[in-house]
């Protein structure tokens, strides 16, 4: 039977299967692998498992080619480099044209027979004039791609205002929908300075406990609702979900707060 193990190319990127043959790997190895693009160089983060003969896809795994030696090292460091120096070039080109773009991340191959130079733009841009400078001058297969903002943060990193690595550069493999409804679902300030990150969009983060709120917030009587407690009737006006508490606006006046196992009406 076929064994496959997963391999990550850069951190925080997605884990792709390969067929890992007759090597023995562990997590945290790094290897050689076979790909669209030719060689690649990448990091074991899944240990190898047997491919059950049902799960089989119906197109068949690239094959791990080997298990990453000195000289492989070596040729990442100079890639490296020469991502340094295309990034400080393009940029220099990119100020003489007079483009209005933003280049953040050049990647370069394991072979360095192709670069790709990562940028953000609010509109299109004509770049088929920096592909020849940077043609003539890098003697390389050249592909330019526009990205959108998040994926900048992904690929750049960063601190967020947690005082943490970016979620999207550590550990995220995808981007999930983010809409404002989760920051209100959680009880959360609308201030779009206090929700959005430091891409400017709304915080991946909002999604990981959307759900649980969700739930937890099924029991709970909607913001408004009158209700009866032993303190008497009033409004709802705050709930903390996490708690099982809510805040009542009571008719006699002043505000309590109460446990959800407290009302004493219908809680719908």
């Amino acid at each position: 039977m076929q064994k496959k193990v997963g391999i990550r190319f850069k951190t925080g990127g997605k884990i792709y299967d390969f067929n890992c043959g007759a090597f023995v790997l562990n997590v945290g190895d790094q290897v050689i692998v076979e790909t669209a693009k030719g060689l690649g160089f990448g990091t074991v983060k899944t240990a190898p498992e047997l491919i059950e003969e049902g799960k089989k896809s119906r197109k068949p795994l690239e094959k791990v080619f080997r298990k990453a030696n000195d000289k492989d090292l070596n040729q990442v460091e100079h890639n490296k480099i020469l991502e340094r120096e295309a990034h400080a070039f393009c940029l220099k080109s990119i100020k003489d044209l007079g483009l209005k773009m933003n280049l953040f991340s050049v990647e370069s191959t394991f072979d360095a027979s192709r670069l790709t130079f990562f940028f953000t733009a609010d509109g299109r841009v004509d770049f088929r004039q920096l592909v020849k400078i940077l043609v003539n001058r890098l003697r390389v297969r050249i592909e330019m791609r526009q990205v959108g903002i998040r994926n900048q943060a992904k690929m750049c990193g960063g601190m967020g205002r947690c005082g943490r690595i970016f979620c999207c550069s550590s550990f995220m493999e995808k981007f999930e929908p983010v809409s404002i409804r989760m920051a209100k679902q959680q009880g959360l300030s609308l201030n779009p300075t206090k929700i959005s990150g430091q891409c400017g969009r709304l915080m991946c983060c909002l999604t990981f406990e959307n759900e649980t709120y969700r739930q937890l917030k099924k029991d709970f009587p909607k913001i408004g609702k009158i209700v009866t407690t032993k303190n008497g009737r009033g409004k709802v006006t705050r709930h903390n979900v996490i708690c099982n508490r809510l805040t009542v606006r009571l008719e006699e006046g002043g505000d309590t707060e109460i446990s959800l196992d407290d009302i004493i009406t219908d809680r719908r």
